[in-house]
């Protein structure tokens, strides 16, 4: 029991540690970048292991970071030639600094406890196994960089909330207030690489990528408010990892993959029934706006035949051959502008109300 709340806390803390970052990864468009940055840091990694030859030393971290930031400053410079689309240069760089990686673990590392496999997928079943003593408690090693991590997030965020937001939103007003928006950018991006490199032996890549872009696009597809979106967001990565976990030890499966699928299916259910962006809501609200503008298209034909050719125009048996509408759909039209009171029959003639003549003064307005 004890292992399994290990676990869990674990997924929560790096859910949370990853969710308010993602946020604003997402609201920057950056969403790609971070794809890129979870396998490009694994060279600085690589290159840090063969200068200190330990697994545990803090410089790989610092060699991460390093490699999140050339990787980021790659792409914008390649971006910034205007010969190349970000999209495309993310596509040239993340796999160059990747497989550069992964043919220098390959040729030099064999005999290394540096595997590839571990660092996409990660283990979460694994991290009670790895631990440390503090203060005379023994705890997940994992647990404690990840929570530590959390804590940086948590405290960056908070201390320049404005400044992000404002970075976020508005470039060019945040460089003229004097805020400094490339430093501040290239800080965060140090952030995302050192969560990523913390995160790796305990969750993957794979899970992080989840972690920091699952959460954050369901939370916007839910708000509009920045403070409401990053809690949105953490609440979502906990909740996917709780579902995840227990439906993990249920079919006994793999916890991280389980968890990848669960955020993946949060955000389908939200894409689809979002009170303000989903799918489902876009389709009524076309289907409202077809009818609303059938109706306003009607009540204009009935008041420019108004006492004018009404028995040729508006005339119940004949106006489909005017308006060219399917007879089912103008049927609905005009039960619509009956119910509405909008227009009347008289003698097989459909006719205009002054309540319809006062809703299309106001739509005039």
């Amino acid at each position: 029991m004890e292992i399994n709340i290990e676990i869990l806390l674990t997924a929560v803390v790096v859910s949370s540690a990853c969710a308010l970052l993602g946020v604003f990864l997402v609201l920057k468009s950056m969403a790609m970048i971070s794809d890129a940055i979870t396998h490009t840091i694994l060279l600085g990694i690589v290159i840090a292991f063969f200068i200190v030859h330990d697994l545990n030393s803090p410089f790989l971290i610092i060699g991460a970071s390093i490699t999140g930031v050339i990787t980021v400053y790659l792409i914008d410079t390649l971006n910034s030639t205007k010969l190349v689309k970000e999209d495309s240069a993310i596509g040239i760089i993340f796999p160059f600094l990747f497989s550069i990686a992964v043919i220098l673990i390959s040729r030099f590392a064999g005999n290394i406890h540096l595997d590839i496999d571990s660092v996409l997928l990660g283990e979460l079943a694994f991290v009670p196994f790895n631990r440390i003593d503090v203060l005379g408690y023994s705890i997940p090693k994992g647990l404690l960089s990840t929570s530590v991590i959390l804590i940086i997030n948590l405290c960056f965020i908070t201390i320049f909330f404005k400044e992000l937001k404002l970075v976020t939103f508005d470039k060019i007003l945040a460089a003229g207030l004097g805020f400094y928006p490339v430093a501040l950018n290239y800080i965060f991006i140090t952030l995302v690489s050192v969560t990523v490199v913390g995160s790796f032996e305990t969750a993957g890549s794979v899970l992080i990528i989840a972690f920091m872009i699952g959460p954050a696009v369901t939370a916007y597809l839910l708000c509009d408010r920045l403070h409401t979106m990053i809690l949105i967001s953490i609440f979502t990565g906990i909740l996917s990892s709780f579902l995840g976990f227990y439906i993990s030890m249920y079919f006994d499966v793999s916890i991280a993959g389980t968890i990848a699928a669960v955020i993946g299916i949060i955000f389908l259910l939200v894409l689809s029934f979002s009170p303000k962006k989903g799918i489902i809501m876009n389709i009524l609200n076309k289907r409202k706006q077809k009818i609303k503008f059938a109706v306003i298209s009607m009540l204009i034909h009935l008041h420019n035949h108004k006492n004018r050719d009404e028995k040729e125009e508006c005339d119940i048996k004949t106006i489909e051959n005017h308006l060219n509408w399917d007879k089912k759909f103008l049927q609905k039209i005009i039960e619509k502008v009956l119910s509405d009171k909008y227009a009347v029959i008289e003698r097989d003639i459909l006719k205009i109300t002054n309540k319809g003549a006062a809703y299309l003064s106001f739509l005039d307005k």
